[in-house]
């Protein structure tokens, strides 16, 4: 079964509809699919409900899906960086399901594994309980939240073999492993494609039998808020030159 597909309108091809449920992967800027979201502009699917962590910034990421108008309803657990959002949602125009964050990544890694279901004492007691099931073990108690079934998983990875075995970089493994999961198909774009058993096994982060489809290629990276620190005084001078650097 071949997995890779030459871009990231192909791989999306026959899989979008108009009210569908994408979960995608990424965390601000962070990991986030790129290219399959601009396939997803270019596509015109309107009324989405979008699960992630949060919209991406004004005109990037996910949140060119804002200045579009295709987004319906979000399911995020953060949505301070993104104008554009707080506008459309006061002024009634999106819907807006909030998740505790944790509660969020474990509703998508519940529905990848199977499970429709689980309790959890996170939210008890505020609006996120309201209108869900509780319930009491050992004295405590505990709310019902629902795996999300997704109908297409948008995730970004750092290197896969071709049959979809996937490793993430560093801090870029946060929403995508559990958004992959729970795609009923699951579309990655990656920055490097290697044959099979080019990877070790014991390094693999999310299995293969995840991933339906595949595409390679470049992406920016922006940073969403860069933050440095002032040089010290004794830095800016390298001993025995005199000069700054």
């Amino acid at each position: 079964m071949n997995k890779v597909y030459g871009s990231a309108k192909e791989a999306l091809d026959g899989l979008l509809f108009d009210g569908m449920l994408i979960a995608a992967g990424g965390f601000g800027l962070c990991g986030i699919p790129e290219l399959l979201i601009d396939a997803l502009v270019e596509s015109k699917v309107k009324d989405i409900t979008i699960a992630s962590n949060n919209c991406g910034v004004d005109g990037f990421g996910l949140g060119k899906l804002l200045d579009t108008k295709q987004i319906k309803k979000m399911m995020s657990s953060y949505v301070g960086e993104n104008a554009e959002f707080m506008r459309q949602y006061l002024s009634g125009e999106l819907e807006l399901e909030f998740n505790p964050q944790g509660t969020l990544a474990e509703r998508m890694r519940a529905a990848g594994h199977g499970i429709p279901g689980f309790y959890t004492k996170t939210g008890v007691g505020t609006v996120i309980a309201e209108g869900k099931e509780h319930k009491e073990f050992n004295g405590e108690t505990y709310i019902l939240e629902e795996g999300i079934f997704a109908d297409v998983s948008i995730v970004k990875a750092w290197k896969a073999d071709e049959t979809g075995n996937a490793i993430f970089r560093k801090t870029a493994r946060n929403f995508n492993p559990p958004a992959a999961m729970c795609g009923k198909t699951c579309v990655m774009e990656v920055e490097e494609i290697v044959p099979v058993g080019s990877l070790d096994p014991d390094c693999i982060h999310l299995p293969g039998i995840y991933v339906h489809r595949l595409i390679k290629g470049e992406q920016e990276k922006r940073i969403e808020q860069r933050t440095v620190r002032p040089r010290s005084e004794k830095s800016k001078t390298p001993a025995g030159t005199g000069e700054e650097v």
